[in-house]
């Protein structure tokens, strides 16, 4: 039954987001999924309200309100919905839109230009603008309250600058929604007239829109009164500022699991999609699973059975001191640590790719550290490979021509040639830090455990695919060679590159392994095998882990709070839960776990 309504959910709309994956369910599932697409922190009951009646029986208790929010949310449905909800009680609405006071649409692209790269389809500089530079503020100080109107709203991306002195409502949406809602053409950039192809409609996001945005909600967030989920536009769920921001501080002394979110890709599987439970079956493939990819995860949090979901970086900008610990300043709100998947299975290669050294993504794209990543094979089959490290001999300007020739010419690179691969097994690490050419083959699971940047891939060679919208993927050839290090290569790969695990402790309740990273890796990781319980302190660092292989696990902070994670899933155990006991639910089934965290 809940699977028919959520593709019935799908059909209906389509017109205004372009996906195959399903809307978030308005509330939790009863029945105990053995993979949670939609887990969810608790908040107790009546803390989340839901629908317009109940929205305007808020709003009516105010004479001034502003109603701030973040780019895609559809104002002109929430003006129609409210409206006729206010009219029908008699109130007479005064409504303002902050998109008056904004810049033109061509003097916003021309402040821009020097942070979205020229024609570079993927890549750009993170901007140092702040919301206010989109905006005249003189039209801004012209917005006043019209006193003869029962209720005057103000609302729009910013409507907070006009400074009204009132109650703030900030409305929330998902990025994976946003990025849905833009390629169904129903959502643009920040102040933008103009329609762009997706990937500049992203890069534009990820530079400017999400910078800017991001550091205005976390500036007004001690202020909001209410907070609203805009994901369902016919059924918002909204909940207090003051629940909120209790949540998000119990969330950051205890453990969590982020909302999770999927997408197709060119050399995407279907292990994903056959394993994983509310998921749609249906799509050709699934490439990635963003387990924690917090730039554009949520949270979400349940009271009453509902489920109200609002940003990572909520918790970051409310919590994260007590969510980091000991590296809290170096990284501040980002978030340091990446778990996705990346699910090859009768799929296809990924690219021949490396990424930035920490010099190159500082300087040319603004970024503060840069993506050094491993992959930990989770599951595979039919022996497949994972290609890593340079052969003996490789010459850089052979191997750039050869690259620029295959583009050129629309001909075969032979990789094998240039490129050493592994078998890869269940349960290995391969270790790639920046610079390092690589890819996973074919029938692959992979857990890439890595730094939190996630766009600066460097594809140099594609196998002569196209991508899912019929077009060639970008090549970066150029930036890929004054990235490469071709150091790695020959007999030094394996004692660098492959991670070689050894056991710190036994006991008869669980075995801890180290399976040591690069020395450029800022982050370590360990393996546990667990029999029957761990209690682990924190240390005044922030653990993420993922249930590798066996059913499920309970874990039971000190705090008092107890959650059940299952197979595949990642949960985060911030510094401030001080520690915390890991229950296996099944001690007859062999049960690992995998560790992550900051040196």
């Amino acid at each position: 039954m809940q699977l028919t309504l959520k593709k019935q959910d799908l059909e209906l709309n389509k017109e205004w987001r372009k996906t195959q994956q399903f809307l978030a369910p308005k509330k939790k599932a009863k029945k105990e999924m053995d993979y949670d697409a939609y887990p969810s922190f608790p908040l107790g009951e009546n803390k989340i309200k839901a629908g317009i009646e109940e929205f305007a029986t808020w709003i009516e208790q105010n004479k001034t309100i502003t109603i701030d929010g973040y780019i895609g949310v559809f104002w002109n449905h929430l003006v129609e919905s409210l409206g006729a909800e206010l009219k029908k009680r008699g109130k007479t609405v005064r409504w303002f839109h902050v998109d008056a006071a904004m810049k033109p649409s061509e003097e916003l692209d021309e402040m821009l230009a020097p942070y979205l790269g020229g024609n570079d389809p993927l890549f750009g500089k993170i901007t140092d603008k702040d919301l206010l530079d989109w905006f005249d503020t003189e039209k801004l100080k012209l917005i006043k309250p019209d006193t003869s109107a029962d209720i005057n709203i103000i609302l729009g991306c910013g409507a907070s600058l006009a400074q009204w002195q009132c109650p703030i409502v900030y409305f929330d949406l998902p990025k994976n929604e946003l990025q849905f809602r833009a390629r169904a053409g129903t959502a643009t950039n920040l102040g933008s007239k103009n329609k762009t192809d997706n990937r500049r409609t992203y890069k534009r996001f990820y530079f400017v829109d999400w910078v800017v945005l991001n550091k205005h909600k976390n500036k007004i967030l001690p202020d909001i009164d209410l907070i609203v989920d805009e994901q369902r536009p016919d059924n918002y769920l909204f909940m207090t500022g003051d629940e909120l921001r209790s949540g998000l501080s119990q969330m950051a002394k205890n453990v969590f699991r982020p909302r999770p979110w999927f997408e197709p890709g060119a050399w995407g599987g279907t292990w994903m999609k056959e394993q994983m439970e509310g998921l749609n079956k249906e799509v050709e493939n699934l490439a990635w699973s963003f387990e924690l990819m917090v730039l554009e995860n949520g949270i979400m949090f349940e009271s009453g059975q509902y489920l109200l979901e609002v940003s990572f970086d909520f918790l970051m900008f409310n919590n994260y001191q007590e969510v980091l610990g000991d590296c809290a300043e170096k990284f501040k709100y980002d978030f340091p640590i990446r778990f996705d998947f990346l699910d090859t299975f009768d799929g296809g290669n990924l690219s021949i790719q490396c990424h930035p050294t920490p010099e190159y993504i500082k300087e040319n794209f603004g970024m503060p550290f840069t993506q050094d990543e491993t992959y930990y094979i989770l599951d595979c089959k039919d022996e497949p490979v994972v290609y890593l490290g340079f052969q003996d001999g490789v010459k850089p300007e052979e191997f750039h021509q050869a690259l620029l020739q295959s583009q050129k010419e629309v001909k075969e690179l032979d990789v094998d040639k240039y490129i050493q691969k592994f078998t890869a097994k269940k349960h290995d690490l391969f270790l790639i830090p920046n610079g390092t050419i690589h890819a996973s083959g074919s029938n692959n699971l992979v857990l890439e455990i890595s730094s939190a940047p996630y766009i600066f891939t460097f594809k140099m060679y594609d196998w002569l695919r196209l991508d899912l919208d019929g077009k060639p993927r970008p090549i970066n050839i150029e930036h890929g060679m004054k990235n490469l290090n071709f150091e790695r290569k020959g007999d030094t790969v394996v004692p660098e590159l492959i991670s070689a695990p050894y056991v710190i402790t036994q006991t008869e309740e669980y075995k801890l392994e180290h399976l040591p990273t690069h020395p450029e890796h800022f982050y370590d990781v360990y393996r546990y095998t667990l029999n029957d319980k761990i209690h682990i302190s924190t240390n005044n660092k922030c653990h993420v882990w993922m249930l590798i292989e066996g059913t499920s696990v309970t874990i039971e902070t000190k705090n008092g709070i107890r959650q059940r994670f299952n197979y595949a899933e990642t949960f985060v155990v911030p510094a401030a839960a001080d520690s915390y006991t890991i229950y296996n639910e099944k001690p007859d089934n062999k049960t690992l776990l995998i560790q992550a965290f900051v040196k």
